[in-house]
């Protein structure tokens, strides 16, 4: 058991009105090495909380004028990093789930076993140390340059990086080349954000997602008549980008015919609108992003090489999230803070395994997949921290089948992950006979995460019939 931690001892404040319990509490735990501090009242804890670091309360639910519900509601105003563990006497486990709900980490039935204690309390401090460590995290990633959307420091994202630095002075055409959601455009951006030009506009366009003819027309420009629908003269793209930068995303998905104009405003540097007569100055620096092999284009004949040449000046190559695994906490933080920011409930890290979870993943949809995940997982949350539970089935699906067998029962092949996970956890309660703490300890969850899987699944681990409960606790 982990009794000192790398810096100090861990300080443990129990709270009870019951003299006996509360010695006996207070004695276990400074025996395991912790200091310890006992107070007979909720009005005192609180005040000792005003004083300084505690890493981990007990408390008793029903006390005086001061009971555990309002400790628990104190200290999380006054740390959101002290664990909080709720303690409750025979009858009045109502009291400690509406506790777990308002964000007390776990719960201690009376009477107390040792081994329970000990696994309780270790668990606790383990929580409390997490949140502090994504405190760090999060503080790690406000200290970066507002200007920059980059997270990552694997020697991968170094590379890239130096790159950047060195391209960004410079008036060279940029080509990124990258599986879709590596973050080209904020590569792009980054270039620009660091040049002479930043404070000129950065123009994007998808080459991929508009026809060429109305792609043509977005990109130069129409006068008033040049086709059925142009009553007036609009300005294109590079014109709304001149003494800035214009980034053509999706390059490779770009028309032969627009290929040959594309070549030739960047050797002229000069447009023409559609059904216009005369030629317009411009001054734009092109990056130019792409999924897909040029190269090969080129040899199949699909992409001009005279203009795949003027595009390679400069070539960055993004690698894929999974040849960067090391990014991934850094990114998850990264994501974490960006979409916790109004979130419904308070979320401030992630557990342990959910990390795991993050890294074994192959994330075809590397870092734009990344977000949405983390966007999802808050959305879904029920505490501070993010577990395995709150992540999209895909990524507990594609762990679990990394150690799945080669030769399954015909029967089960097809259940899907909800249901697998249902049927565990009705069959690890049943054979515990509905013993909620060995259950947890056996699945390696607390049994706040018990109680919730249990309600994601409509099962009510107060049936005896359906679960064998004899837990009256």
């Amino acid at each position: 058991m982990r009794k000192v931690g790398a810096m100090h001892t861990s300080k443990i404040l129990v709270v009870d009105d019951d003299a006996v319990a509360r010695d006996l509490l207070a004695d276990a735990l400074k025996k395991e090495g912790y200091e310890v501090e006992a107070y007979a009242s909720g009005e005192e804890a609180i005040a000792r909380g005003r004083e300084g670091r505690v890493d981990l309360v007990l408390t008793d639910i029903r006390m005086g004028a001061v009971d555990g519900l309002t400790v628990l509601r104190e200290f999380k105003r006054m740390s959101h990093d002290t664990a909080i563990v709720v303690l409750t006497a025979f009858g009045s486990l109502e009291g400690a789930i509406e506790a777990i709900k308002q964000g007390a980490y776990d719960y201690l039935a009376k009477p107390f076993k040792k081994e329970e204690i000990k696994l309780v309390v270790q668990r606790s401090l383990d929580h409390c140390r997490l949140l502090r460590e994504n405190t760090k995290f999060r503080e790690e990633l406000k200290s970066k340059d507002d200007w920059s959307p980059l997270v990552g420091s694997s020697p991968a994202m170094l590379e890239v990086y130096k790159l950047v630095a060195r391209v960004s002075e410079s008036k060279s055409t940029v080509l990124l080349q990258g599986e879709s959601g590596t973050g080209k455009e904020l590569i792009a951006r980054a270039i620009h954000g660091n040049s002479p030009r930043r404070d000129k506009a950065f123009v994007p366009v998808n080459c991929g997602a508009l026809p060429d003819t109305l792609l043509e027309s977005e990109m130069f420009g129409y006068e008033k008549g040049a086709f059925t629908g142009a009553v007036g003269m609009k300005t294109g793209l590079f014109e709304s980008a001149t003494g800035g930068t214009l980034f053509l995303d999706e390059i490779g998905e770009l028309g032969q015919a627009l290929q040959v104009k594309l070549l030739r405003v960047m050797q002229d540097q000069e447009v023409r609108r559609v059904g216009g007569t005369h030629s317009i100055k411009v001054d734009v620096r092109i990056i130019a992003a792409t999924n897909r092999d040029l190269e090969q284009l080129v040899k199949e004949g699909k992409f001009r090489d005279d203009l795949f040449y003027r595009l390679n000046v400069v070539r960055i190559t993004l690698p894929s999230l999974i040849d960067r695994q090391e990014d991934i906490p850094m990114l998850a933080h990264h994501f974490l803070q960006k979409w916790g920011v109004g979130a419904p409930r308070a979320v401030r890290g992630f557990h342990p395994d959910t990390l795991v979870l993050l890294k074994q993943y192959r994330w075809p949809g590397n870092v734009r997949e990344l977000e949405n995940a983390i966007e999802r997982a808050v959305s879904l949350s029920h505490g501070p921290l993010l577990t395995p539970d709150d992540l999209p089935v895909a990524i507990r699906q594609a762990s679990s089948s990394d150690s799945k067998p080669d030769v399954a029962d015909a029967n089960e092949v097809y259940l899907t992950l909800e249901e697998v996970e249902k049927r565990h956890l009705v069959r690890v309660l049943k054979e515990m006979k509905g013993n909620k703490v060995k259950a947890a300890k056996i699945l390696g969850i607390d049994r706040r995460t018990l109680y919730r899987m249990a309600e994601r699944f409509g099962l009510d681990l107060g049936e005896d019939v359906e679960l064998g409960d004899k837990e009256t606790s």
